[in-house]
């Protein structure tokens, strides 16, 4: 069962959220936030496996919020207003997951499965933004980025490279021929070479390189 946390300073979307998640039969709601602040507290209480978050509340936001407890629990952010600044304070707080509101409710239980299995999962439209945004920046970061990636093993590089096209550990493990577990072995050493916390910040890494 996947344990997770529902945040949002709206009650009525708080409950419509614990209804559509709690319906999938492998997710429980384990508890509810009403703010940022609120999330921190219910995370150390509860230990969720995903923070499912609103962006913009009172007391704390989301953001402020994901920088918190990205290390100890995987976050997907959900707001109205797709809007970049969001996106990418989101992922630099640490967010592996990026969603609208009006995203299909059997989207939204199999982007919290993704992300409770190390995956991240980022809105279709989210995804080819991020990636021409850093496209843009890219002759301003290369260097720094190519510099940070040196850092890792020739097979190292590979299984990067290839979170950064967004493959599964079982999709890099079938492509690249190798177990799983020394998949995930990879994925665990190089982030903690090119010291970031997730897949969704080596991939943003990979993109800045340009190579």
């Amino acid at each position: 069962m996947i344990r997770v946390i529902v945040v949002d300073d709206e009650a009525l979307v708080r409950s419509g959220l614990r209804m559509i998640l709690e319906a999938a039969g492998d997710i429980s709601v384990v508890a509810e936030a009403v703010d940022g602040a609120d999330a921190v507290r219910a995370v150390a209480r509860h230990s969720p496996d995903v923070v499912l978050m609103d962006v913009r509340m009172p007391v704390m936001d989301g953001i402020a919020a994901a920088g918190q407890i990205a290390s100890v629990a995987k976050v997907i952010m959900l707001t109205t207003f797709d809007l970049d600044e969001y996106v990418h304070a989101a992922l630099r707080a640490g967010a592996v997951g990026f969603l609208l509101k009006d995203t299909p409710p059997r989207d939204l239980a199999a982007a919290v499965r993704t992300v409770a299995a190390g995956n991240a999962m980022l809105a279709p439209t989210v995804t080819k933004r991020l990636i021409s945004s850093y496209a843009d920046q890219r002759p301003a970061r290369a260097t720094t980025a190519r510099q940070q990636l040196t850092v890792l093993t020739g097979r190292e590089e590979e299984v990067v490279r290839a979170v950064a096209r967004g493959l599964s550990n079982a999709d890099i493990a079938k492509e690249l021929q190798m177990s799983e577990a020394t998949v995930k072995a990879h994925v665990s050493r190089s982030l903690a070479k090119l010291g970031v916390t997730n897949r969704v910040q080596a991939a943003i890494l990979v993109f800045e390189s340009g190579t």
